[in-house]
């Protein structure tokens, strides 16, 4: 399983090393594309067809929301060849979509990795911080808890 925050650095040819936990959970290739809040995910192809089907899987109809997702996911995925020390280039495209300058961090989420611009995650991180109780009261309320104590 993918979990935890783990820190790295874009070189000058634009490329960059998985951390070791992460290498050895992708394996020697991996899919790369662009992923929501400006960052880019990593996921291995056994996967990524799972990952795909759980983002289009809320229709059974192809409507505008799902060809949107397609266009915006798949659009920009490409399938990246790690070298023995677990480092690929990021394509041009995502690079920029993701604003990575040269720190950037890493978070495992379960089936994926998100990859950061560290100045960036680091303002989303405190976004999310000052919003977690909002959002742990309205997840219970949807999970049908309404203890304000829980």
């Amino acid at each position: 399983m993918l979990i935890g925050q783990h820190s790295g650095k874009l070189t000058q040819k634009g490329r960059l090393a998985l951390p070791k936990k992460v290498r050895s959970e992708i394996g020697s290739k991996a899919i790369v594309a662009r992923w929501y809040e400006g960052c880019f995910v990593v996921v291995s192809p056994d996967r990524w067809q799972a990952l795909l089907e759980k983002l289009t899987a809320r229709s059974e109809f192809i409507t505008e929301p799902v060809r949107d997702t397609d266009r915006f996911i798949l659009g920009s995925a490409y399938e990246v060849e790690l070298d023995d020390q677990g480092r690929f280039v990021v394509p041009g495209m995502l690079r920029q979509y993701a604003g990575l300058k040269n720190e950037v961090i890493f978070l495992g989420l379960g089936d994926r990795v998100e990859v950061w611009d560290k100045e960036t995650w680091l303002k989303r991180e405190s976004l999310i911080q000052k919003r977690a109780s909002i959002i742990l009261e309205k997840v219970a309320k949807e999970n049908g808890n309404t203890n304000k104590d829980s």
